[in-house]
């Protein structure tokens, strides 16, 4: 018996994504869904900040507000299917956009009370949102008087009972709680990876369109199901975009919450590659499975970052960038033949720069002819420019050695002008498709190496700096590290003083100086070299740190030029076996302080 997916190869002409974008006849999108899923994305974060926003009494004084208030308010303003320009306050947008999640729910909700679907205004610039929210403030007064314009209930007061006016929209609010964790990544609101999302979500309409039948059910990628929920929360567009396809939309493709079966994976995965011949994975495009299989995003490196900068006082330290990357393997169909030659052959994948012990090899025997397999995920700096896969037969002229049959490379820079940030290419008898999320700011990453001795005035002790002196002996002495930063390049200089006095071949040696005189001080910039290694610290002081005599209270002390102090001292705890490090910083500025204590 022959398989649906088997059925469709054999009467499907693949096509690329770039013919599904033109074809606005086939997949017409109302709303601009870039401009309006940034600042979902926006608008999430906030919610997701705003713990007020989520206690009972608050959510549930919000729903009346929405239920009772704001939808007969929109409903008199709309026009036709064109909603007034206006929005509404902070706790009621955000009912509303849970609500229209449901398209189902908020069609009949609608209906049932207005004869009509309600639908949202498109604004997106943020002088024309302070200008719509002020609009709706003055007519929010004139028509309710009584009652306040923002969500005034007190969270905390027992007093009054709290009552519930629609469980239904209760039940969507809760829900979609923490829906800002499943697109939470920095890379989500680059413009870049959004019109590639776009172009992948039309393609995923056009197949769902086509084929509705040969699949069970369709599984959305996570930047697909990013540009799907946008479209949702403006139901007017919604319903007009897809018409036909509105009901099969709501009953064939996985929500956001529901649970994700392997087998709707893989058949939606191979209908894609059907269809459009590429893998339907990508970076930024998971379709990664909780063991209760849930979908979900968890990136294998920490990536906290923010939208700014963190450093701005520091011109030292250069910005680090990171990317996702994946690269999928796929063996041309003529292999199937051929299987054994390819049993000693293997991809090798390097860096354009990098250190050159970094290869990573995979054995093609582990890839098949029939459908795309990930063989690499990584997370790349975007100063190693690239990648180069080179194929390659063990063998050669030594047992150990391999020979080379072809390579080919992918630049960053190339990637990021590819339609949906993907490049496929062939080498031999492999297809390889590459894909990355576009580069943004991630943690800055340190390393504090030691470095040479110097002298009080910052120079390293080297009979160069004592010839260039005129052979004036070096005073004091220091012990210096230089920390660097991701790209090997030198930042800050880090010493602490050691000893005091001169130094003379076979006379006097530098002495010990007192704890309260080891003070560490860090300086901002790299070494001024005047002889190969051998230079001098940056002049610029950055801080101070000077140790202070010991109290009853702390064995270690410190005293910043911050004006702050640290104190270390040891305690046990409750149970006689554990004991721990308790440190204190005690801010000058204010007479709170953080304690934080390690036990061990």
């Amino acid at each position: 018996m022959m398989s649906a997916a088997t059925e469709i190869s054999d009467n499907l002409t693949p096509r690329t994504l770039s013919d599904i974008s033109e074809v606005e006849t086939t997949i017409r999108i109302g709303v601009d869904l870039v401009s309006a899923t940034r600042r979902n994305i926006g608008f999430l974060r906030t919610v997701n900040e705003s713990q007020w926003l989520h206690e009972r009494a608050t959510v549930v004084e919000a729903i009346r507000r929405y239920d009772e208030l704001w939808m007969p308010l929109i409903c008199d303003l709309t026009v036709g299917s064109t909603p007034a320009r206006i929005l509404p306050p902070f706790d009621i947008e955000w009912v509303w956009f849970c609500h229209t999640l449901n398209p189902v729910s908020y069609r009949q909700y609608c209906e049932s009370r207005f004869s009509k679907l309600i639908g949202k205004p498109a604004i997106f610039d943020e002088e024309n949102e302070e200008y719509a929210l002020m609009r709706c403030k003055e007519i929010w007064i004139n028509r309710y008087p009584a009652e306040p314009f923002e969500n005034e209930v007190d969270s905390d007061s027992s007093d009054n009972p709290v009552v519930i006016v629609n469980e239904d929209i209760l039940t969507e609010v809760k829900k979609q709680r923490f829906l800002y964790s499943k697109f939470s990544e920095p890379y989500m609101c680059e413009i870049v990876y959004l019109i590639a999302a776009r172009q992948r979500y039309k393609g995923f309409l056009f197949m769902l369109d086509k084929f509705t039948d040969e699949c069970s059910c369709f599984v959305p990628a996570f930047d697909i199901q990013l540009m799907w929920l946008t479209h949702l929360s403006y139901p007017t567009v919604y319903a007009e975009d897809l018409k036909d396809m509105w009901d099969e939309m709501g009953k064939k493709v996985v929500g956001v919450w529901d649970t994700v079966k392997p087998k709707e994976v893989e058949e939606t995965k191979k209908l894609w590659e059907r269809t459009f011949d590429q893998p339907y994975e990508k970076a930024g495009g998971g379709l990664a499975l909780e063991l209760d299989g849930t979908a979900s995003v968890k990136p294998p490196v920490y990536w906290n970052v923010s939208e700014t900068d963190v450093n701005s006082k520091y011109k030292s330290l250069v910005p680090r960038f990171l990317l996702e990357v994946c690269v999928f393997l796929k063996l041309k169909s003529q292999i199937k033949a051929t299987q054994e030659n390819i049993r000693h052959d293997f991809m090798r994948l390097r860096m354009v720069r990098c250190h050159r012990e970094l290869k990573v090899d995979k054995s093609l025997s582990s890839f098949s002819n029939n459908s795309w397999r990930k063989a690499w995920h990584l997370y790349c700096e975007f100063g190693s420019r690239g990648l180069i896969l080179k194929l390659r037969h063990r063998g050669g002229y030594c047992l150990r050695g391999s020979a080379l049959k072809g390579a080919i490379t992918f630049h960053w820079n190339d990637l990021l002008r590819a339609p949906s940030l993907t490049v496929q290419r062939e080498i031999e008898q492999v297809q390889v498709s590459v894909s990355i999320t576009p580069p943004v700011q991630a943690p800055y990453l340190l390393k504090c190496v030691p470095d040479r001795v110097t002298d009080d005035s910052g120079a390293m002790i080297s009979d160069v700096i004592l010839r260039l002196n005129g052979y004036r002996p070096q005073e004091g002495r220091w012990l210096s590290r230089t920390v660097l930063d991701h790209a090997g390049r030198e930042c800050f200089v880090v010493r602490m003083r050691v000893g005091g006095g001169f130094w003379r071949r076979g006379g006097d040696k530098p002495s010990a100086v007192r704890w309260e005189d080891r003070v560490i001080e860090i300086r901002e910039g790299s070494w001024s070299y005047v002889a190969g290694s051998i230079g001098k610290a940056p002049e610029k002081v950055l801080g101070t740190a000077t140790p202070k005599e010991p109290t009853a209270q702390c064995q270690a002390a410190w005293h910043f030029s911050t004006g702050d102090e640290l104190m270390i001292s040891w305690e046990s705890s409750s149970s006689s076996t554990t004991s721990g490090l308790k440190f204190t910083l005690i801010n000058q500025t204010s007479p709170d302080s953080s304690v934080m204590c390690l036990y061990f």
